[in-house]
């Protein structure tokens, strides 16, 4: 009898078609670079921000209108603090990908040169703060007093510890997505990676990456991608779930402090914040996602809200982000001169 037997093949079917899908796509994808002019994620971002540059000039005034009073400035102060730490969270679940990947990493030294290399990621190309961190993993570089892990990892592995934890956080934010519901079966679409983070899936995901990246990052081609765990990387991925939890939290104080929170419920807001942000996360060449975030959440959630108050909680949300990106930044590189400082004294 075969029937005891059929989801089993079922499932092996469509993982099967889903193989073939990505290959596909990966040819389509390397095909559209080669013949567009600068590549296909600088325009994505050049009409990005052009597409937010003509929003707000057709919505200005209505935009300035919607300032928040002296209580919504304190929403905005406590989002700060809230996006502060969730860059710790960013940090933790970087060092959760390295685990996973076998190494012992030094957690005060990790964090804070994560947080003294994060500004970079607003430098045009918006690849820098990767490509210091696979310096860091090499322990090539100066910028750190105290290596982050117990001996250097090979130029691959370092690669795979770079590119592995936005991966990581992408799924689980497109994960959150299901809060707002099936959405047209979006919410269904949006699970698919957490499937990809197998590795049996993931492997040659990664090795594909690795090639695209590796120049780019300052490294040669890898020969071949290093040997993957095979368990899933569950602690990552629960690590990237606070962590996303946690931007989103600084997202709701700006949507709080411009009183819209009735205007949507949290899982509505949850849902299009996890899938703009992902998509400012994923899309290459973008400093920071910028202009990619913003008119992602207004073609999402534009169907339901007025595009004004879109743009103000746009705008706040940049402004809150940025401010505690520059703090953190700023924090970790003094704690470094000073610890740097001090192992030259002694």
């Amino acid at each position: 009898m075969l029937w005891p037997w059929l989801p089993f093949r079922l499932v092996l079917m469509a993982m099967a078609m889903l193989d073939r899908l990505l290959r596909v796509l990966r040819r389509g994808a390397a095909a559209a670079g080669a013949w567009v002019p600068a590549g296909v994620a600088r325009w994505i971002t050049l009409l990005s921000v052009g597409f937010l540059l003509a929003a707000l000039l057709g919505h200005g005034a209505q935009v300035l209108a919607l300032a928040p009073d002296a209580q919504g400035w304190l929403w905005l102060l406590l989002g700060v603090g809230v996006s502060l730490l969730s860059l710790l969270g960013s940090g933790l679940l970087w060092g959760m990908v390295l685990r996973w990947l076998g190494q012992r990493v030094a957690w005060q030294p990790l964090l804070l040169a994560y947080l003294a290399s994060n500004a970079r990621k607003y430098l045009p190309g918006g690849i820098w703060h990767l490509a210091s961190r696979v310096q860091l993993l090499r322990h090539s570089t100066p910028l750190t007093p105290t290596p982050l892990t117990t001996q250097p990892l090979s130029d691959s592995l370092a690669l795979v510890g770079v590119l592995l934890d936005p991966l990581v956080a992408a799924a689980a934010a497109l994960a959150l997505v299901v809060w707002g519901g099936l959405q047209g079966g979006l919410a269904l679409l949006a699970l698919v990676p957490l499937v990809l983070l197998h590795p049996r899936w993931l492997a040659p995901g990664l090795a594909w990456l690795e090639r695209r990246k590796a120049a780019a990052l300052g490294v040669p081609v890898p020969d071949q991608l290093p040997a993957l765990p095979q368990h899933y990387p569950w602690q990552p991925l629960l690590a990237g779930l606070g962590f996303v939890l946690l931007r989103f939290g600084g997202f709701a104080c700006c949507v709080t402090a411009l009183d819209l929170p009735a205007a949507l419920g949290w899982g509505g807001w949850l849902a299009g914040f996890a899938l703009a942000w992902t998509a400012g996360l994923m899309v290459p060449g973008a400093p920071a996602g910028l202009g990619v975030f913003e008119v992602v959440l207004l073609l999402r959630l534009g169907v339901v809200l007025p595009e004004a108050p879109l743009l103000a909680l746009a705008i706040s949300y940049r402004l809150v982000t940025s401010a505690a990106d520059a703090l953190a930044a700023l924090t970790a590189a003094a704690d470094q001169r000073g610890a740097g400082l001090a192992r030259l004294r002694n």
